[in-house]
């Protein structure tokens, strides 16, 4: 298997984020459903943990606790202001109920 063993499938919560520090790397885990989503643990406006914020299940996002500011969790793209610039996805993967996964190139959002 390729990616980083980030946790089991039962420590994510559907519907809630869980901050991981991958290879040095902070990411925000989110499963919806029966998908998972790996995207960069920090805001692009504040500096602040993504995790920490809220999910948005209809619109498959994560809000930013700080300011609001949501970030679609297939894209990385900023949704609303006052965040502009999108963060990073990276490939999560579920094998056998482990979830890995590989991180995006220096940062290299999935757009």
């Amino acid at each position: 298997m390729s990616g980083i063993r980030a946790c089991a499938l039962a420590d994510l919560a559907p519907g809630a984020a869980l901050r991981l520090v991958l290879d040095g790397h902070p990411v925000a885990l989110v499963r919806l459903d029966e998908r998972v989503y790996a995207i960069d643990d920090t805001c692009s406006h504040a500096e602040v943990s993504l995790a920490e914020g809220q999910v948005d299940a209809d619109e498959c996002a994560l809000e930013c606790w700080k300011h609001g500011s949501l970030f679609d969790l297939r894209t990385g793209e900023a949704l609303t202001l006052p965040a502009v610039r999108p963060v990073a996805v990276h490939k999560a993967t579920v094998v056998d109920d482990e979830v890995f996964v590989t991180l995006a190139d220096n940062g290299e959002a999935n757009r």
